[in-house]
Formats: C-alpha cells, sequence, structure tokens
C-alpha cells in the first residue's frame, strides 16, 4: 500500500510540473503562433489545409495564424471559399507572401487582402488578377464588363481598410492587370508590412491591432513559440499531381503505356499501369481551372497517334498528334481565373516522345504486315514438300508434318521422292510443281 501512495505522489508530481512548465513550452507567456505553408495552384487540397489550419488554431487558443502564401492564382470559387473562412475565422489570420521571388498573383491577392494583416518578403509580388478567356486572350467587352465589375466589387470590399489608394490599386488589378513590388504594395498601403523572415514578421507584428470580427484585437508575437502545421502524406500527394506539369505529365505516360499495350498486346501490365496513370492524371487536372479546348486538343493528340498504328498516313496522323498537343499544353491552364504556362521542354519533349513511340510502333506493324505467314492456309504457300504417292497428275506429298492431296501443276508426272514447292491451294488439295 506504502509503494502505490508513492507512486500516486509522482504522478501528482509529474503533473503538476507538466502544468507549470507548459506556459514555457509555448513562450514566456504562454502564446502560440501557428504557421502553415501554402504554395502552388489554389485547389481543393489548398482549402482544406487552410480550413484545417484554421480549426486547429482555434482549438489552441493561439495568438495568430501565419499563412505563407506562394501562388500564381487559381479557381474564383475556391479563392472565394478560402476569403470566406479566413473573414469567419476567430483567430487572427496572417498572410504573409513568402518566400522571396514568390508571389501572390491573381487569386493570391484576393487571399492576402483577406487576412487581418498581411506582409510580403522582399523581392516578391502581387496582383495582375484581369480576367481573361480560355485561351489566355481577351474577351468579349461585355462579358469582360461584368467579371470585371464582380471582382471589382468584391476585391474593393476587401481592401476598403486600407485606404483610398490600396482601394484604387486593387481596381487597376483587375481593370489593367496591375502588379506591384513589396515596396510598392507597402507605400500604397495594400501590406502592412516587409519583413525578411518569419522573426522579422512576428517582431513587427507585436503590438499590431487587427480587426478580427467586431473586436480590436491587439496581436502579442514578440515572444510567442512558433509551430508549424504540416500537411498531411495524403494532401502531400494531392498537392504534387494537382501541379500542372506533373498532371499533364501523368496524362501523357498513361496515354503512352496504353498506345504500347495496342502494339504489343498480350502482358496487359502496361495498359493497367496507363489506365491508372491516365485516372490520377484526369482526377489532377480536375483540380484546376482547365481550358477544355485545350484538354480536348490533348485527347485528340493521342486519338490520331494510336490511329497512325492502324492508318497506313505514314506519318500524317502523327504530325496532327504532335501539333495539336503542343497547342492543347500551350492553352490548357490559360483560363479567366488561372494562368499557368507549361514548361517549353515539356510541351515539345512529350509529344516527340510520343510521336518516335508511334513510329516505332508503325514500323514493327508494318515488318509483321510484310512476313511470311508460317501457319494456316497461307503459311502452304511456298513451302517445301516430298511426294509421297506418285503424282500422275494426282497423287499426295508430305509437308509441314503433314500428308496432302495434291496436283502437279503442268500436268506432268512427278515420282515418289522428289522435292516439289506448294503453289496454290485449292480446297483441300495442293497443286505443286517440282523444285
Amino acid at each position: 500500500m506504502a509503494n502505490i501512495r508513492w507512486i500516486g505522489k509522482l504522478i501528482y508530481l509529474a503533473l503538476l510540473l507538466a502544468h507549470l512548465l507548459a506556459p514555457i513550452a509555448l513562450g514566456q507567456n504562454g502564446r502560440e503562433v501557428l504557421v502553415i505553408d501554402a504554395a502552388g495552384p489554389v485547389t481543393p487540397v489548398m482549402l482544406s489545409f487552410i480550413e484545417r489550419a484554421i480549426v486547429e488554431a482555434d482549438a489552441r487558443n493561439v495568438e495568430a495564424l501565419v499563412i505563407r502564401l506562394d501562388t500564381p492564382g487559381g479557381s474564383v470559387d475556391l479563392t472565394r471559399r478560402i476569403i470566406q473562412i479566413i473573414i469567419a475565422s476567430d483567430v487572427p489570420v496572417v498572410v504573409y507572401v513568402w518566400p522571396p521571388g514568390g508571389m501572390a498573383a491573381s487569386a493570391g491577392t484576393f487571399i492576402t487582402l483577406a487576412a487581418h494583416a498581411d506582409a510580403m518578403a522582399p523581392n516578391t509580388s502581387i496582383g495582375a488578377a484581369s480576367p481573361i478567356d480560355g485561351s489566355g486572350a481577351d474577351i468579349d467587352e461585355t462579358l469582360r464588363a461584368k467579371v470585371e465589375n464582380i471582382l471589382i466589387a468584391d476585391i474593393k470590399g476587401l481592401a476598403e481598410r486600407r485606404g483610398d489608394k490600396a482601394i484604387e490599386w486593387a481596381q487597376e488589378a483587375i481593370t489593367e492587370a496591375k502588379a506591384a513590388s513589396a515596396q510598392e504594395a507597402l507605400k500604397i498601403g495594400v501590406i502592412d508590412f516587409i519583413a525578411t523572415d518569419l522573426d522579422d514578421l512576428l517582431s513587427q507584428l507585436d503590438g499590431f491591432e487587427v480587426m478580427v470580427g467586431r473586436e480590436t484585437v491587439t496581436l502579442q508575437t514578440a515572444e510567442a513559440q512558433v509551430t508549424f502545421l504540416e500537411t498531411t502524406t495524403l494532401e502531400r500527394v494531392l498537392n504534387t499531381i494537382a501541379n500542372p506539369t506533373i498532371a499533364l505529365l501523368l496524362i501523357s505516360i498513361g496515354s503512352l503505356a496504353i498506345v504500347y499495350e495496342i502494339i504489343h498486346p498480350g502482358g496487359y501490365m502496361s495498359a493497367v499501369v496507363g489506365v491508372i496513370l491516365l485516372l490520377v492524371g484526369l482526377y489532377a487536372v480536375g483540380q484546376l481551372p482547365v481550358n477544355y479546348a485545350g484538354l480536348a486538343l490533348i485527347l485528340l493528340a493521342f486519338i490520331l497517334f494510336g490511329a497512325e498504328v492502324f492508318t497506313p498516313t505514314f506519318g500524317a496522323l502523327t504530325a496532327g498528334g504532335v501539333a495539336a498537343f503542343i497547342l492543347g499544353a500551350l492553352i490548357l491552364f490559360n483560363t479567366s481565373e488561372f494562368a499557368y504556362q507549361m514548361p517549353l521542354p515539356s510541351i515539345i519533349g512529350i509529344p516527340l516522345a510520343l510521336a518516335a513511340i508511334v513510329g516505332l510502333g508503325f514500323r514493327k506493324a508494318i515488318q509483321i504486315m510484310r512476313r511470311q505467314p508460317v501457319t494456316g492456309q497461307e503459311g502452304l504457300i511456298g513451302a517445301i514438300g516430298t511426294v509421297k504417292v506418285a503424282l500422275e497428275p494426282q497423287g499426295s506429298v508430305f509437308v509441314l508434318g503433314e500428308r496432302w492431296q495434291a496436283t502437279s501443276e503442268d500436268g506432268q508426272p512427278i515420282p515418289a521422292g522428289e522435292r516439289v514447292r506448294i503453289t496454290e491451294m485449292d480446297g483441300f488439295r495442293l497443286k505443286v510443281k517440282k523444285v
């Protein structure tokens, strides 16, 4: 019993010590700042990650949630949902455009302006939110006016607390695709700080007042413990394949494997792998704003590549497939919501690799068609046999391991034991001539 009492006392002391040391683990004042990295296009993965981070920040009662943002843009609908959850957050949300060389373009501009406080690292940029059509060009004036008016209303509401200069710039970011460096954005009030790193940001945020809901909150971040919230394995995988280049590469490799199976049927493994990669690639494309004309051109390219194997056009369909693929890749990720330029080596290299494999398959198909048949009725024509029963002019011959009724082609008798060549087949009777 005495031992049990001592064990109980030790457990109590351990819990008391953990309680006393908890503020030290979270900084000298028991405060915590949660940090996440949101990089790449605005996708459902980014939306769910930010939403999960806000829930986690609220549960931990942190001082602030810092979103380190680097995005070329993305879906308007997804961006609006991110803005809504940021505005509705009970925890101050700080958007930090980072790292140096990063950007908050297009949809990223809206997300940055929606934050309770925002900052940029040196050598970063923000803006360029003009609407474009599916091919990346200017859209019809009437439609453009409608789209612009909606976006202008949204962005003016977000920039309202930042002053007239910020509102004017935000409007021009849509109407004139205007962009700003970190220094320019600070000067006109679009952002609150320029911070070289996270420590510099937290130092400048300390004592800064923000409006969270209807309440004014003074941030106390100088001595707060910094905690990084990482993406889950599934989120990392989904975020990787949602990269436009990776998505197109998966579709291309999957289609290549299926074309290879068509050219060399029998193994089925290449077809299985191809279908899996193709479906994963199409899922990834489905997470991004896609120009469907570009997607249709790429699918047309694969159809032309497959047709080349079975149609003797001697490269015409392959050339058309290469052209369709390149054009489709150029406009695939250029929409009114998102503008992403595929790397030129990928745009050119992938269709050329497809064309090379299709060309190899076409060459093999031609060789097979020209090859002399070795089985069946056609395989007998030209074969050499031996006369078993003298042909006068009818008899029998032994050819390819079988005995056949045969007739001398020219009507001349051929004695038993002579070698003959099969020249024709009439039903189940062969016509032969002496070798």
